[in-house]
């Protein structure tokens, strides 16, 4: 007995519909992206290994798939290492390529290899999958696409303006209303640790930070005190877990409690321009909120960063995120370019749009018309006005089968139910004889015939 065949976890099938989806969310998205001004680059399903690794702090080099060298992978791995049970030694000596785990690191690689065709400021889109080894769950996958958007080459703040206008442009345009852009500043984070005293943990302070809508507030205390942060520390930064107010408020409490830290006063001028920017040129549907806990868990984000969350009510983590990156360039060779950019969960968006029934009525509709086909003379005749209905970029078919008795027509009219068709035409004897054709309209309940030499009549219905 064959073997019911299965997919990896993690990954998905997609049915037809679901394909028209998600096409759906990528063609709002390319859009914007393109009114913006960004053009469009692809880079490799997988990068050389020393590409990607040490790019992500130590949770994302756990998280990137490694690729086996193809050939006998074991034979630069002698006894001693092998028994040495050193899986990150073992691992350089059998893998040298790796799945790309986001599409940024791959882009500062691109940008350092083309940096004499590009011109600068560089915008560029990139619309990929990427893999990642994490556990699945609701709206998290281990094979899913990004949708990025960065600028190379500037360091004005208008960048990060621009990117929360093409956030709330996105998603007006998919009719998602009341997303909140979150915003923070990699420097705040910096002043903060600095001023209670942990500017030596600053990593393990802002990943644990990040975590506060998971964990809570005592599960992020406690992972700071395994990292070794002192509790003085903790006890220091325990009003950022509550800090509340307007935007403007919070800026004013964020400018007080870091006077003393020349990088945190920095990351709180940043902030205020981007938000008081923002508030002069006004959104259309989106809101923009401070979220001092955030922090975004990738070691390369030095500047602004953001997080866009779905509107209330809906349970689902981030829809989109992104950051400023002041030297990402430079861990390859080339200094100070600064860049900044933001990212779409296409998964996730497409859940949200599903559970508030966002998706245009008809999205899934693959027919607008089927030809009910009634015989050979008749099957021919329908082709022809087909044709017609093709050049005419409406989406027609005729039936493949002939039908040779009523029990064939009925699974032929059950076929365009199941595929929810519109528009079914018939030309049977009758039709035939008269040189015409019956349109049965399926929403309305009604029927008409035309002529075959006045199709375009038909069209003009359509």
């Amino acid at each position: 007995m064959a073997k019911k065949p299965s997919i990896a976890k993690g990954t998905r099938d997609f049915t037809p519909s679901e394909v028209v989806k998600r096409n759906y969310i990528f063609d709002i998205i390319k859009k914007n992206f393109q009114i913006f001004g960004f053009q469009p680059i692809e880079t490799p399903s997988f990068e050389n290994s020393d590409t990607l690794m040490g790019k992500y702090g130590e949770e994302g080099d756990r998280l990137i798939f490694k690729i086996l060298n193809s050939g006998d992978y074991l034979r630069k791995v002698d006894d001693v290492l092998y028994n040495s049970k050193d899986s990150s030694k073992i691992t350089s000596k059998i893998s040298e390529k790796a799945l790309r785990y986001d599409l940024t690191v791959p882009f500062a690689r691109y940008v350092v290899m083309h940096q004499n065709e590009i011109d600068f400021p560089f915008k560029r889109f990139q619309i990929q999958p990427v893999w990642r080894a994490d556990r699945p769950q609701k709206g998290r996958f281990r094979e899913f696409f990004q949708c990025d958007a960065d600028v190379v080459g500037s360091d004005s703040l208008l960048q990060e303006v621009e990117f929360v206008q093409l956030y709330d442009a996105v998603f007006s345009d998919l009719k998602l209303n009341g997303v909140t852009i979150k915003m923070n500043n990699r420097k705040i984070l910096a002043g903060i640790a600095e001023v209670i005293g942990a500017k030596d943990n600053l990593i393990d302070f802002t990943v644990a930070l990040d975590k506060l809508d998971k964990i809570g507030e005592e599960g992020v205390k406690k992972e700071m005190l395994e990292k070794g942060i002192s509790e003085a520390s903790i006890e220091k930064a325990s009003p950022l877990f509550n800090l509340t107010g307007t935007n403007s408020e919070q800026l004013d409490a964020l400018q007080t409690l870091l006077t003393a830290s020349e990088q945190g006063a920095k990351g709180v001028e940043e902030l205020r321009f981007i938000i008081e920017t923002i508030s002069a040129l006004g959104l259309q549907t989106a809101k923009l909120a401070i979220d001092v806990t955030l922090a975004r868990g990738l070691n390369y984000y030095t500047g602004a960063i953001f997080e866009v969350a779905a509107p209330e009510g809906v349970k689902m983590g981030s829809i989109g995120g992104g950051g400023r990156y002041d030297d990402l360039t430079g861990i390859f060779g080339l200094k100070d370019v600064s860049g900044v950019g933001i990212s779409f969960g296409l998964d996730r968006i497409y859940l949200v749009l599903e559970e508030l029934d966002l998706f245009p009525e008809a999205i899934d509709q693959s027919l607008k018309v089927l030809f009910m086909n009634l015989g050979e003379k008749e099957a021919f005749e329908s082709l022809k006005l087909i044709t017609i209905l093709r050049k005419n970029r409406i989406k027609a078919d005729l039936y493949p089968d002939s039908a040779k008795n009523q029990k064939q027509e009925n699974k032929q009219f059950k076929f365009a139910k199941n595929k929810n068709v519109p528009f079914i035409v018939i030309i049977g004897e009758e039709e035939f004889k008269n040189n015409t054709f019956t349109v049965k309209n399926i929403e309305k309940g009604s029927q008409q015939t035309y002529s075959c030499d006045k199709v375009e009549e038909f069209v003009k219905e359509l």
